[in-house]
């Protein structure tokens, strides 16, 4: 019941292209004022696995909604940290994952992520509107894909039904429980809500309502997962600044990207896991990647994440980082224990193809595939690490989720910039807003429009 970290891949003489221990040893006083700073100012999902009001609001809620008759469909609507966590969890822990498909009395789950119109449309063409419970997450009500996914199937659910007020009971809107436009629009117009709580960001809050509704509607062990979660803050909040595990992974991977491998490819070798690595991508990117340091200074800070997945991408990426530039460090994530023992069958093993496979099964054949990856890449002196999840269930998902958001805020520390905040993002969103017509960004508009008129284009007709 718990997490390892083998970090032993990671570690070299010094001059062969791996960080030293000694230089790690160094550094590890400068980490443990970066964890001290970290735990004074303590952040409030820190502290969400103890947390059982949102857990029990979103069970009340969910019985609700599934008392209601003819709902077969449960749709997520949001973004970025409003959708990964709904993703990763629902492929890792819903029984199979096609729609993923639901527990006994469980509604279908899907979470679009997206406003193309044809994955919407067809969305909606599949499943009617009708059918369907629609939780719309927004923690600030200001984010423009998630309003406009509200709206489209606001207006499915109007013409289905030929009545706003049947039409509200098919919405439960996640957002911040005192401010913003759809924390209004619930006030005003009696649209069921749940609790963002205000100092929890988004790519931070999969803990809270925002991930905790969705498992609840799914069928999904919530309670096992906020144990996970509490028993991981409990562990490293109480331990010495030298075993504290998520630090050592955020130094480690900060001493590398300060030597210029700023590429950080997370590698989970279980196909249920992949969208971990999604969610894993958004929270590493979006908390580091700065201009400014926390004085201010220009700093351009931060570094990529990568997902891969194993062993699928051992035919498709591998070849690129066992002889490629040396400019990545390696997370694998490997499972203790597979949920299922799945022979691989004995058919045709006269055949040299076939013998070395007889008697054996699929989860000791993903293990020899991970350990021949990883030998690889340590033979090419390239830096791997190893996270181990016992086995893929709520309560080692929950453990995951915590670890990475405090190994998360440690390496911002030691990077030296903010990871709660996304000006980055920010300005993206203000730039759509100007396009789109929002009336406060005209300004905006106009030298986004001026910008346009000024570009040479070269164009290409074929």
């Amino acid at each position: 019941m718990a997490i390892h970290l083998d970090l032993a891949g990671l570690f070299g003489a010094g001059d062969d292209g791996l960080l030293s221990r000694e230089r790690f040893d160094a550094a590890y006083e400068r980490a443990a004022q970066v964890r001290d700073q970290h735990l004074q100012a303590r952040p409030e999902w820190r502290g969400l696995g103890e947390r059982e009001e949102f857990l029990a609001e979103c069970r009340t809620r969910a019985r609700e909604v599934l008392d209601q008759d003819g709902m077969d469909a449960f749709v997520v609507l949001g973004i970025g940290g409003s959708a990964l966590g709904n993703q990763a969890l629902l492929a890792a822990l819903a029984p199979v994952y096609q729609e993923w498909a639901p527990s006994p009395g469980h509604p279908r789950c899907f979470v679009p992520d997206s406003i193309d119109p044809d994955w919407i449309g067809a969305l909606l063409e599949q499943v009617p509107a009708e059918r369907c419970h629609f939780n719309v997450i927004s923690k600030s009500g200001g984010t423009i894909e998630t309003s406009a996914e509200f709206l489209v199937c606001f207006e499915a659910l109007r013409r289905a039904l030929g009545s706003d007020e049947e039409a509200r009971k098919h919405f439960t809107i996640t957002t911040d429980p005192a401010h913003g436009h759809f924390r209004k629009l619930c006030n005003d117009l009696g649209f069921a809500s749940l609790t963002v709580p205000p100092g929890v960001g988004g790519r931070f809050s999969v803990l809270t309502s925002v991930g905790l509704f969705t498992a609840e509607m799914a069928g999904l062990d919530a309670q096992s997962m906020l144990e996970g979660a509490a028993r991981v803050d409990r562990n490293l909040a109480g331990c010495s600044a030298t075993e504290d595990v998520a630090l050592a992974y955020a130094l480690a991977h900060v001493l590398y990207t300060e030597d210029g491998k700023g590429v950080h490819v997370h590698f989970p070798y279980s196909h249920r896991a992949r969208l971990l690595a999604d969610w894993y991508q958004q929270l590493w990117a979006e908390s580091l990647g700065k201009k400014h340091d926390v004085d201010g200074a220009v700093v351009h800070r931060g570094a990529t994440p990568v997902k891969a997945v194993g062993p699928t991408d051992q035919h498709s990426q591998v070849q690129l980082y066992v002889e490629g530039p040396h400019d990545k460090v390696f997370t694998m994530l490997k499972l203790g224990r597979f949920e299922r023992d799945i022979e691989i069958g004995e058919p045709f093993t006269q055949s040299p193809a076939f013998e070395h496979l007889r008697g054996k099964r699929l989860d000791a054949l993903v293990e020899a595939e991970r350990m021949g990856t990883e030998i690889a890449l340590v033979e090419a002196g390239r830096p791997v690490c190893t996270l181990e999840l016992c086995k893929l269930d709520a309560f080692h998902v929950g453990q995951y989720f915590m670890f990475m958001q405090i190994a998360t805020a440690y390496a911002g520390g030691l990077l030296r910039v903010d990871p709660f905040d996304q000006p980055g993002v920010e300005a993206g969103k203000v730039a759509a807003l100007a396009l789109m017509g929002c009336g406060e960004y005209q300004q905006r508009a106009a030298e986004i429009r001026q910008r346009q008129a000024d570009r040479s284009v070269f164009v290409l007709s074929a």
